[in-house]
């Protein structure tokens, strides 16, 4: 069974999408500012993901919302998805990727997503011949009930991805689990950015130290 969401896609502050089986979130976010004339660019839509940590290889189906404003679920238990109203992995925002955790047959496309820790890479394919690649930051499971809702879809400064699934007991009187599996991740460049430019910083200091030192040996042999 797979956790999904819902939307309402009127009004300058729509609600966000929330877990399955829950009511409608009641948090919302400001609507986008564009600025006149500024280019919209072309989201580039995502074809697999792959996490070597769990042996995950899935291609991808775009996700829309149903009748009642609730994320589709992916028809196969073996693939998962992209809510293609949201961002698309590498892009700015969170890119969300749903799938489902078990079937009647056994485990689906997402049963190991627990599994997975701090550091991991996620390896998300583009239409264009890119691959976006982040690091997982943490692992976290919700009843379904109180679901993340910001954290999940909330607006971000970068490009960022969760991956979503059920999780906790199975409620056997509804059908479902009682929670959700949420993962987050962020860009893995970021970091290796980070420590690139603190090494960068670190040379730079050595060689203003080297050339001061230079410099007052050169002042002390003219005295």
């Amino acid at each position: 069974m797979l956790a999904a969401g819902a939307v309402a896609l009127t009004g300058p502050a729509a609600p966000l999408p929330a877990a399955a089986g829950t009511a409608a979130a009641t948090a919302t976010v400001p609507g986008p500012v564009v600025l006149a004339q500024q280019p919209v660019p072309t989201a580039v839509p995502p074809t697999r993901v792959r996490v070597p940590a769990i042996g995950l290889d899935s291609g991808l189906v775009d996700l829309g919302l149903d009748d009642t404003g609730a994320l589709e679920a992916p028809a196969d238990f073996a693939t998962a998805g992209w809510y293609a109203g949201g961002p698309a992995p590498g892009d700015v925002g969170p890119a969300v990727l749903a799938g489902h955790v078990d079937s009647h047959r056994g485990p689906a496309v997402f049963a190991r997503l627990r599994e997975l820790t701090a550091g991991d890479r996620v390896l998300v394919d583009r239409a264009d011949g890119s691959t976006a690649t982040f690091a997982v930051t943490r692992v976290e499971r919700h009843p379904k009930d109180a679901f993340p809702t910001d954290a999940v879809y909330g607006p971000t400064a970068d490009a960022q991805l969760r991956l979503v699934t059920c999780g906790g007991d199975f409620d056997r009187s509804v059908r479902s689990y009682e929670d959700n599996v949420v993962v987050f991740a962020r860009p893995a460049g970021q970091r290796r950015r980070s420590r690139a430019r603190q090494q960068a910083a670190c040379q730079w200091r050595r060689q203003s130290a080297a050339e001061s030192v230079s410099h007052g040996s050169r002042s002390e042999s003219r005295a």
